[in-house]
């Protein structure tokens, strides 16, 4: 692991989409010669935001190339939510709403095929995401071949776990038991699809709410937020390694 004191290099690449559409993606890579695995950071409903920038810098200081699109560039390119209150919530919500899944799973593929061609990138890839983007790294390891996937609450995973059997790198999926966002039947569910399926873990964060990672918001709860990165981190180095 990366000394938390290492300097972080950020700066901004532009992907090119399946469909000749360029979109920004921020990158956080520790400075130095050697290549290293990456890591895709899917974004909140709030887009590449100081927080989804956060996340890619811990992931830097441990020792991973990090890089987060803006999922959002179809629809309003550029978004960054940075209050997260109320009508901010209302914006993402409605921006969620009007966004192309496969759209965005294709998207997803041109991040992964550019991340790997990065000079600083081995080649092995991950990819982690939060909220929206917990579904869409469940939808990335459904339909792509990242070597590792972690999912945090993520509302729309219930929905397609009937296409968890497609999923063929190890995949962790986080939760909390009293998100107001995703039932716990719905957790129930998917814990019922898993329970025969080796590769993909379920860890249910007692009394987390939904968005508890999220330390730049109200939604923050501290001490769920260690425990679920304390196994993100470990399952990360596991199949990165």
């Amino acid at each position: 692991m990366t000394s938390p004191s290492v300097e972080i290099l950020t700066r901004n690449e532009t992907i090119t989409a399946s469909d000749g559409v360029g979109f920004a993606a921020h990158v956080a890579v520790p400075a130095g010669d050697n290549t290293r695995p990456g890591v895709i950071v899917i974004q909140e409903i709030f887009g590449v935001n100081s927080y989804i920038r956060d996340v890619c810098d811990r992931l830097g200081r441990m020792g991973y190339l990090a890089i987060a699109p803006d999922m959002f560039h179809r629809l309003e390119p550029g978004v960054r939510l940075e209050k997260q209150d109320d009508a901010e919530l209302q914006t993402g919500i409605a921006l969620a709403m009007r966004f192309d899944g496969p759209q965005g799973v294709a998207d997803l593929s041109a991040t992964l095929d550019h991340m790997r061609s990065l000079p600083e990138c081995d080649g092995r890839s991950g990819v982690v995401g939060f909220c929206f983007g917990g579904t869409f790294a469940y939808l990335t390891a459904v339909h792509l071949d990242p070597d590792v996937a972690v999912s945090y609450y993520g509302s729309g995973v219930a929905d397609a776990i009937g296409d968890v059997a497609n999923v063929t790198c190890p995949l962790l999926l986080h939760f909390g038991d009293t998100d107001a966002f995703i039932p716990n039947e719905q957790v129930a569910r998917i814990g019922a699809a898993i329970a025969s399926i080796g590769n993909v873990e379920l860890m249910v964060q007692p009394g987390g709410g939904h968005a508890f990672d999220n330390s730049f918001s109200h939604f923050s709860q501290p001490v769920p937020a260690a425990a679920a990165w304390a196994r993100t981190t470990d399952f990360l180095a596991a199949h990165l390694a």
